[in-house]
Parts: structure tokens; C-alpha cells; sequence
């Protein structure tokens, strides 16, 4: 559209800028001008719109300037260990562009600080990673927003998602500081905190919601309408399987990788993906929807004196399903939080629960929840409910996560796992892992379990196959590291590898041996350094090889290697870090403010990764 002095009441300069202006507005745009014109002048008179235009000639190129900037630019930023939270980011920002806003996404560690003085609408999307911890990849943005150079953010609008697990004593801690400290720093609240606990999409829903409604009002009541104009997506020609929507895949095969006399019993399994659409690469993981145990269902029931077979809402939409199917298959029975507790002493008048709740026992509450599940919960304290108020206090049972095992290159339509059995005794009564022993004993080839991929872009083998990788793990935690052999292998890279695994015996424990015995002599596997702990009289861990073998391995991290550390945060990749920075120390002749510099630098340059749980 152009216009022209001749057919319109403006001056020639008036023409020339709106000729220049009106091409550069994006539809959203054009209809929140003409909304607001349309109000601006909706009371008015014909004659007064035809009024002088040289009155209006002073006041009409400020008013676009002015429509034009009220779309403000959104910035969404995520700090995510296992990739939930990129997952929301990257839908939160699809919701975005198909409203016609302007979105930087980008992970924290990708993101330059300083320059968040720039942004406006800052959406900022924050899982807590162990006891209240930032994960990985926010670690060096958290610890500069909490520094002195931080700037003060005087026209930046914000809101904080954060997710975490109400289990941990620091429940979406990570969130809560941002939150805190972005109001500390002047910024404004574009609308409440929400904090998610394991099932998070519903809070985020209400989350991604809340946000949208205040950016739509701050652009106009056009704003709501730009979503309904916006492109409707094709139906997929084919279903599209995720966390809302699992793929039933086949067990094709059930190994215990474990010889006889192990203390240890682990899975090997392989899945059928065929049909699915699923698409994985080394490093991401796979999420299994488990069932409880049947038999400690039915000992539920029994102690609260149900009718298994009475129907209960198991979720917002009114979905029935029996108690005995709800409590199977829907809700988490096996872990006590405190919010459960909670809402629990609601449902008694059992005075022991409510004051085992007093902040000034906070230490016997932790002590209590610790190793206890729904029916201790039950019988310690006699609870008494009808089927349908109990369930609404619990809350859905939550995927596992597994690390994948395998290439899907070299396993078109497969994906496999490695899970160890989780057994234990503690108050009294047997326990077991709700996943991990419903693979081991309740998952036979044939059987189908609910699953789908989590991608994890921050455990992820380096663009150049050339690189030289290090790989450190101990049980269950080489099970990417299998991965990234089979694909290497496959892409014909000829980057050095060095693997470091830890397990118990050399004669029961060695998961994959043959494998990796296969790799070392083909030279896939340049090297490999194993710790036995059980096999001599002083225990000795990876991180102990690791400091043995020091000055090979800082002259790999010299020649640019990536490294890897997969498994149990607290204990081994505690003990591999420490062991890191004494090499670095050591062979690198770096003080200890240096080393721990180094391996950041090293970590935001994605040369230092772990997939740690």
C-alpha cells in the first residue's frame, strides 16, 4: 500500500513517512495500530478528524513512533540440566512467534551477561540441580547476577518459571534466586514466580498463560487477537510422540549384564521404536512412565479399607479410573515430601503429624521423610480418607530418565538402556526402585513400556569427530558412553577416546566388557583405565586413576580434549572434579583459584560435561 498527497488528508512528508514506515510493521503491528487509532478516534466527530492538517502534521509521526515501540522485544533464557526446562523454553518461545513477538531464546551459559541491561521482557526459565544448586549451564550467569558488576535493570519487565522437586529440602531454589535478585536489582514483576515440582506441565501451562495475558495487555487488546490469527500448524501426517504423549515400545530383549556372586543386578534393554518417529542422538536420555508395585498398591488399600474398584479423578479433565489403576499407574506412593505432609495432617486430627510439621523440627521432619513412603505415612499416623480426597493430595508419579545406551545409527528404529536395580531394607520393610525393579522383574520381550526422548544438548559430543574425547563413569554411567562408541564408529571419527569406569568386582561387574575389549583392539577405544573397589583392600575409585594417570591426562585436556562425567553427583562426580582441578594444580602448575577458572572456562566452552543425577 502506498499512499499519495493527492488521495489522503496528509502532507508530503507525512506521506513519505508513512511510505517508509507502514513495509517494516509485521501484521501483529498494522492491527495494533489500527486498534488504537480506531479508539483514539472513535468518539470523535467526521469534522473533527477533518480538522486542520497542519495541526495534525507535529503529532502524527511521534504517535507511530510510539505504537511501533510498544512491541517490545522478549528475551527467554533457561538454565536446565536434564533438559526439561529448554523443552518449556523452546515451547514457550513457539507460543511467542505465533503471536508475532520478537524472541531471543538462549541458554544461560550462551547468553552475555552484561548485556541484560539491554533486554526488556526477560522470561527466564530455572531448574534447581541437587541440594538448591543452578545446573551447569546457568552457573556462570547466576554467579554474575549475584556479583557487584551486576547493572541495575531499571526498564527490564520480568518473570521466573522455576522447577525443581518437592522432595528436596531446597524446593526451586535456583528460581527463587533469580526471582529475588532481579527485584533486587530494579527490575519489574510482569507477573508471579510459579514454581514447578516433578509433574510441571500443568504449572507451566498456567505459567506460559499468565506471561502471554500481560504481554497481550501491554500491546493492546488487539494482542489476544493476533493468536487467533495466527498460522494454524498442519496436522502432523503422523502421530508425534513426547512426555504428554508416551510411544508404547516392545522390550525386544531383557539382559542382566551382571555375573553370578554380583551384590548388583543390571538391565540391559533393548526397545523397539519402529513406527514411533522418535529421533534420538548419543547423550540424550529416555523417559519411562513406570507402574508401582502391584503389591505394595494393594497393601495401600487394604490399610485404608477401599473398595479397589471405586472410581476416582485422577486428573484436571475428570478422567476416571479405578483407585487400584489411579494408584498403579497415576500417583506417586514412594516418596514423602514435606507439602504432602501437609496437606495429610488436613485430613487427620492426629496431633503427632502436625507438630512433627513445627519449623523448630525441621530436622526430625527431614529424618522422617527420609527412606518412607505412603503407607508408612498411613500407619505411623492413622490416616483416615475417602479414596477421592486422598488421591487430590497426591501428587502424578514422574518419568524416569536413563541415559541411552545406544547410536540410533548404528540401531535404526532401537533405543537401549542400561538400569541397575535399586533393592534396599530401611524402617522395617523391603524397598525398591519403582522403575528400575519393575524393569529387572515386571518387563519381559513383549511387553511394551510408555516412553519418550529427552533430548539433552548439554551432554553432547563435540561437531569436530576428530577431538579427542575423555569418557569417566562409574556403573550405570557408561551407559552413554556406549553410545558415543557405536556412533563414532559409525561416522568413522578418529578422535582419540579414553575411557575411565569404576565398578565393584572385575569378574561380575564389568558392564560391556566384551565391547570395550572390541573397541581397544580396533582402536576405536584408544584407551581405558577400570577401577575395581571391591577387588583390593584399599578401595580404589576412577577419580584415583584419574589423579594416577595425571600427566597423560592433562596433556590430553592441552590438545583440546572434551570431558565427560556421567553418574551419582554427590560422591563420584564430586570426587572426579576435585580430582580434575588437583591435576590441573599438579601437572598445569595452576593455583587453586586458576584450576577452578579453568575448568569453568572449560565448561562454558562445552569441553567440560556431565550428565550427573
Amino acid at each position: 500500500m502506498q499512499f499519495q498527497v493527492e488521495n489522503s488528508p496528509f502532507t508530503k512528508e507525512q506521506v513519505e513517512y508513512l511510505n517508509r514506515l507502514l513495509p517494516t510493521l509485521t501484521e501483529a503491528q498494522k492491527i495494533w495500530l489500527s486498534g488504537c487509532l480506531s479508539a483514539s478516534f472513535g468518539g470523535e466527530s467526521a469534522a473533527t478528524m477533518e480538522g486542520p492538517v497542519h495541526e495534525a502534521s507535529s503529532t502524527a509521526p511521534a504517535s507511530v513512533e510510539e505504537s511501533a515501540a510498544a512491541v517490545r522485544e522478549v528475551t527467554v533464557l533457561f538454565g536446565s540440566q536434564t533438559g526439561n526446562g529448554q523443552g518449556l523454553a523452546d515451547e514457550l518461545t513457539k507460543k511467542l512467534e505465533e503471536k508475532d513477538y520478537t524472541v531471543t531464546l538462549s541458554s544461560m551459559d550462551d547468553f552475555k551477561p552484561k548485556s541484560i541491561k539491554d533486554a526488556e521482557d526477560l522470561l527466564i526459565i530455572a531448574s534447581t540441580h541437587g541440594e538448591g544448586d543452578p545446573p551447569d549451564n546457568a552457573l556462570s550467569f547466576y554467579e554474575f547476577l549475584h556479583s557487584k558488576r551486576a547493572p541495575k535493570l531499571p526498564d527490564v519487565r520480568f518473570s521466573v518459571l522455576s522447577l525443581g522437586d518437592s522432595s528436596y529440602e531446597y524446593f526451586c531454589q535456583t528460581g527463587k534466586d533469580f526471582d529475588k535478585r532481579l527485584e533486587e536489582l530494579g527490575a519489574e514483576r510482569l507477573h508471579p514466580r510459579v514454581d514447578c515440582d516433578v509433574d510441571f506441565e500443568d504449572s507451566a501451562e498456567e505459567w506460559f498463560e499468565g506471561v502471554l495475558t500481560k504481554l497481550n495487555a501491554s500491546r493492546g487488546e488487539q494482542g489476544n487477537a493476533t493468536a487467533s490469527q495466527a498460522t494454524v500448524a498442519e496436522a502432523p501426517s503422523s502421530p508425534v510422540y513426547s512426555r504428554k504423549k508416551p510411544f508404547d515400545a516392545e522390550i525386544l530383549e531383557n539382559l542382566n549384564l551382571n555375573g553370578r556372586g554380583s551384590n548388583k543386578e543390571t538391565r540391559h534393554l533393548e526397545l523397539d521404536l519402529e513406527s514411533s518417529n522418535l529421533v534420538y542422538e548419543p547423550g540424550d536420555s529416555l523417559g519411562i512412565f513406570p507402574q508401582n508395585d502391584p503389591v505394595l498398591v494393594d497393601q495401600l488399600i487394604e490399610a485404608m479399607g477401599w473398595n479397589p474398584e471405586e472410581s476416582v479423578q485422577v486428573d484436571k479433565q475428570g478422567e476416571l479410573r479405578s483407585v487400584r489403576e489411579a494408584l498403579l499407574s497415576f500417583f506417586e506412593i514412594t516418596r514423602l515430601t514435606k507439602p504432602l505432609l501437609e496437606q495429610a495432617a488436613e485430613l487427620t486430627s492426629n496431633e503427632q503429624l502436625k507438630t512433627l510439621l513445627d519449623p523448630e523440627r525441621k530436622e526430625d521432619l527431614k529424618e522422617y521423610l527420609e527412606g518412607r513412603d505412603l503407607l508408612d505415612l498411613i500407619q505411623d499416623y492413622k490416616i483416615q480418607a475417602s479414596p477421592q480426597e486422598f488421591v487430590t493430595i497426591l501428587r502424578k508419579i514422574p518419568p524416569r530418565l536413563y541415559s541411552i545406551a545406544s547410536s540410533l545409527k548404528a540401531n535404526p528404529d532401537e533405543v537401549h538402556l542400561t538400569i541397575g536395580a535399586l533393592r534396599y531394607d530401611a524402617h522395617g520393610r523391603s524397598r525398591s526402585g519403582v522403575c528400575s525393579v519393575q524393569c529387572a522383574e515386571r518387563s519381559q520381550p513383549g511387553y511394551t513400556l510408555p516412553v519418550y526422548i529427552q533430548h539433552n544438548p548439554n551432554f553432547k559430543l563435540p561437531e569436530n569427530p576428530d577431538t579427542p574425547i575423555i569418557m569417566i563413569g562409574a556403573g550405570t554411567g557408561v551407559a552413554p558412553y556406549r553410545a558415543f562408541l557405536e556412533e563414532r564408529e559409525e561416522i568413522g571419527a578418529e578422535g582419540k577416546t579414553w575411557l575411565f569406569f569404576g565398578e565393584q568386582h572385575f569378574r561380575s561387574d564389568f558392564l560391556y566388557q566384551t565391547e570395550w575389549q572390541k573397541w581397544l583392539k580396533e582402536g576405536l577405544l584408544t584407551r581405558m583405565d577400570v577401577a575395581f573397589s571391591r577387588d583390593t583392600e584399599e578401595k580404589v575409585y576412577v577419580q584415583h586413576r584419574m589423579l594416577e594417570k595425571g600427566k597423560e591426562l592433562y596433556q590430553w585436556l592441552i590438545e583440546g580434549a572434551v570431558i565427560y562425567v556421567c553418574g551419582d553427583e554427590k560422591h563420584m562426580a564430586h570426587d572426579v572434579q576435585n580430582a580434575l582441578l588437583t591435576v590441573l594444580e599438579q601437572e598445569g602448575g595452576l593455583e587453586k583459584e586458576e584450576a577452578e577458572d579453568y575448568l569453568s572456562k572449560m565448561r562454558q566452552e562445552k569441553r567440560y560435561q556431565r550428565d550427573v543425577y
